[in-house]
């Protein structure tokens, strides 16, 4: 799992998966749920995000899973 934050548009992308987007929902005013070939969920796309999530911290609870962190 992937998430990226694009400023220039204040928009949070969550990639669920490597597969494939084939089919986006909008859930809600600027949610968009994507979605792979087999109906699976793949990603979220979130615009205005700086004003729907908290962007200022990201708190990990329990993954099984090593965390990478990337700053640019």
């Amino acid at each position: 799992m992937k998430l990226n934050y694009y400023a220039e548009t204040d928009s949070l992308y969550i990639d669920l998966s490597e597969q494939p987007s084939t089919e986006s929902r909008e859930v809600s005013e600027g949610v968009v749920l994507d979605y792979d070939a087999t109906g699976n969920l793949v990603g979220i796309d979130i615009d205005n995000a700086s004003r729907k999530v908290q962007l200022d911290q990201l708190v990990l609870n329990r993954l099984p899973s090593q965390v990478t962190t990337v700053a640019i």
